[in-house]
């Protein structure tokens, strides 16, 4: 089920809601690596949870980073198998290497986690979505995932979290890398790339490339009288490939107080998955070549200590081809121009920030949509102090979209250091999504009077930092309305079929627990993560949301033997169901992955992960097949710090 037939499917109830849930037991605690968007690497500094930069201990939301030393220590083949690793995030994934995947956070839909590359939003206007798999993990230097509502910093979509990418930056004064891999499923990469930093200026260019013969995507679901009832709607038995081919490059100066830095990433994907284009009521391709593209540039000048004043200006691609047995099916492209203009001031002891946020998506398709532009435009005031043991975080936004009009949104943290080690947090927020170009103008499917989806977020924290390691246990509330979902009862004239409406409602109740410890050697990381995701919505009223455990988790340990280094993972989920209603079950499953590396030389390395040892079969969407046992060994060159 690719990105093609997401765009039709997102018609249909699939608007119902999505997400996870986690069991097991403590969590990573990850180390931050830099975040700041200048030349200066900062330990421990995220930007993500308040746009300004801030130390990960300082932040009040729940957040994690996932640092480049964490990537070469996972081995993960893709960038959604990294994101499983994350406390509070669970992925489906439509059969293998670059097939649709999705990322749901606190239980939340797909579409209700904000993804940006570099400052720079992503995705697909009409699916609602951002293609996670076609973003190449070799391009990525950190990944910081805030969990909880933060439309009122980023607007539209942040109702579950926000995942920011950032791409390969320098560490050194001049470093070429170099990678090269392979594994079973015919499975080969290759990376290389150089940085580098002369006086006031840097620099990074990378180059990589993924290709595999994978996976039959997808099993065949049972006959019904118009034939195949669920799954990819085929019995197309055959291996389903995916190549990747990707670029980013990053440069920049500082002249005085002003730095200027330019960036872009592009990844040029083609997909092989299950399809019937012969079928003449509801043909469906088998292949499709994609492109992810963000491109950009930002001016930061910083007035002394008291104030600082940045300029982000840019544009994201994503664009979709599909094709039946190599003939032209469709086309969906999303062109996105962006920019926001933000001033962070110093004053009274407080961080007072303000800003104005525009966007302009544009959409070109083979699809007739009857409106195929919107503005959205958005002012932000955020307001953070410290207080003694106290600290402080309130923001709201205004969003002015030329299609459904205004959304306003606020949110409030609280954090109270009752002990030099424990800290408790406290949070409230609001939150909206956009309904998408497909809910408003897909011919037949549409409905141009649908309003955003608004939330309602509140949360408890409480955490320790330790001498042995650290911990923490988050319990939280959101409800959601408005859901679009698709109603077929709902006919006239225009809309034979049923058309989408607001009036889904969901309660999604969780706590998470996470932490990381050394023992005997060995490092140790955990979370755990119990879910209560309902539908308030009849005739579901009170049933599961789909693909969502209501229990799962995952435990890492690793060590090192001077220069040998072993680790394993577990990653558990609990029960589902694939859809609303509760009748499909997915069956709870459990995975084990293991992991060796040898450094020879002092920038030589050799890796070997076996992942899924055990060869279980499982689905995280139903007649979706997923890896079984698999390894990659690498061999990467890069120079010591």
């Amino acid at each position: 089920m690719q990105r093609s037939l997401q765009h039709r499917i997102s018609r249909a109830p699939r608007r119902a809601l999505l997400a996870t849930g986690l069991l097991c037991a403590i969590a990573p605690a990850f180390a931050a690596e830099t975040a700041a968007p200048d030349a200066t690497d900062l330990d421990d500094v995220v930007v993500t949870a308040t746009r300004t930069a801030q130390t990960q201990d300082a932040t009040l939301a729940a957040i994690d980073v996932i640092t480049r030393a964490d990537i070469e220590r996972l081995q993960p083949r893709s960038l959604p198998d990294l994101l499983r690793s994350a406390q509070g995030v669970g992925i489906g994934n439509s059969g293998g290497a670059g097939k649709l995947s999705s990322a749901y956070v606190r239980g939340t839909n797909a579409g209700h986690v904000l993804v940006l590359v570099d400052g720079l939003q992503v995705g697909s206007a009409t699916a609602g979505t951002a293609a996670l798999q076609d973003l190449p993990v070799e391009q990525i230097e950190r990944i910081e995932i805030v969990r909880g509502p933060f439309s009122s910093l980023y607007g539209s979509e942040a109702i579950g979290g926000v995942i920011q990418v950032f791409t390969r930056r320098p560490q050194s004064a001049f470093a070429p890398t170099f990678s090269v891999a392979g594994g079973n499923y015919a499975t080969y990469k290759a990376s290389a790339g150089v940085s580098g930093r002369s006086g006031d200026g840097w620099y990074a260019l990378n180059l990589a490339h993924d290709t595999t013969d994978g996976i039959n995507a997808c099993r065949p679901s049972p006959l019904g009288p118009f034939g195949y009832t669920g799954g990819c709607f085929t019995d197309e038995p055959d291996r389903d490939g995916y190549t990747n081919n990707s670029v980013s490059v990053r440069g920049g100066y500082r002249f005085g107080q002003l730095d200027v830095e330019l960036k872009a990433l592009r990844a040029e994907g083609e997909n092989e998955y299950d399809g019937n284009y012969a079928d003449p009521f509801f043909p469906s391709p088998n292949e499709s070549k994609v492109v992810q593209q963000v491109a950009g540039a930002r001016a930061r000048y910083r007035a002394g200590d008291a104030a600082t004043f940045t300029l982000n200006l840019g544009q994201s691609l994503d664009r979709s081809r599909d094709f039946g047995e190599g003939v032209f099916f469709s086309l969906f492209e999303t062109r996105r121009d962006q920019g926001s203009l933000q001033a962070d001031v110093v004053a009274r002891g407080g961080t007072w920030s303000a800003g104005f946020d525009w966007s302009r998506d544009q959409v070109d398709s083979t699809v007739g949509f009857a409106v195929d532009e919107r503005t959205n435009r958005a002012l932000f005031g955020q307001w953070q102090q410290t207080f003694g043991a106290h600290s402080l975080q309130a923001s709201v936004r205004r969003d002015d979209n030329s299609q459904f009009g205004g959304e306003t949104t606020g949110s409030a943290l609280w954090g109270w250091d009752f002990t030099p080690a424990l800290r408790l947090t406290a949070s409230y927020g609001t939150a909206f999504k956009a309904p998408t170009f497909n809910d408003l103008y897909y011919p037949l499917f549409d409905n141009p009077e649908l309003q955003p989806e608004t939330s309602r977020s509140a949360e408890l924290g409480l955490r320790g930092k330790h001498g042995w390691g650290g911990w923490s246990v988050n319990a939280f509330q959101t409800r959601i309305e408005d859901l679009i979902v698709f109603d077929w009862m709902t006919t006239d004239a225009n809309h034979p079929f049923g058309m989408p409406i607001n009036v889904g409602e969901a309660r999604i109740r969780g706590v998470e627990l996470s932490g990381n410890t050394t023992l005997a050697g060995w490092d140790l990381r955990g979370s755990a993560s119990w879910l209560d995701p309902r539908s308030e919505s009849a005739p579901s009223d009170g049933n599961l949301l789909p693909r969502r455990a209501r229990r799962s988790g995952r435990l890492d340990a690793d060590r090192s033997f001077g220069r040998f280094s072993v680790g394993a993972s577990v990653t558990g989920a609990s029960r589902r169901f694939d859809e609303l209603a509760n009748i499909a079950e997915l069956g709870g499953y459990a995975t084990t992955d293991l992991r060796a590396a040898y450094r020879f030389g002092t920038d030589w390395n050799l890796a070997l992960s076996v992942n899924n040892v055990f060869d279980k079969s499982y689905e995280t969407v139903r007649y979706f097949n997923q890896l079984g046992r698999n390894y990659l060994l690498t061999l990467r060159y890069q120079p010591a710090e």
